[in-house]
């Protein structure tokens, strides 16, 4: 499992997003996080793309129905916004299936909704996914 101490990724979008956080505060709509987030990410030269449609494969056939995740940064760590007063296991289940889909190694779930920045950090090691606050 990585160290949080050699996960410098993950630590600039979280910064990012506490940032945005410390602006807004809680209570605007996800999107309103979203397009903020956005362009912290570019004022801070955080390479993303947002809005990745993630397409789902079953037994090496394209399915029609896919995900899409709020962004992808660095080219590997799927990042999913939330605005809620508090996440619960259906926020979870949606960034573990993101991990499955893309077979990236590291998620992050930001909710903008509670008092203070909420984040979960995700990391996919082989068939398991760590869960770290």
């Amino acid at each position: 499992m990585k160290s949080k101490q050699r996960d410098p990724k993950t630590y600039e979008i979280i910064a990012a997003a506490m940032e945005v956080h410390r602006v807004l505060g809680p209570g605007f709509l996800e999107s309103v996080y979203q397009e903020a987030l956005s362009r912290e990410f570019t004022s801070r030269s955080i390479p993303h793309f947002k809005e990745v449609d993630l397409p789902i494969y079953y037994k090496e056939e394209l399915l029609k129905t896919g995900y899409r995740s709020d962004f992808i940064c660095f080219g590997d760590v799927v990042v999913e916004t939330k605005a809620l007063k508090q996440l619960s296991s259906t926020e979870a289940a949606q960034i573990i299936n993101y991990l499955k889909a893309t077979k990236h190694e590291t998620g992050l779930l930001l909710n903008f909704g509670s008092r203070s920045l909420e984040f979960k950090r995700f990391i996919q090691t082989g068939k398991s996914i760590e869960i770290e606050d």
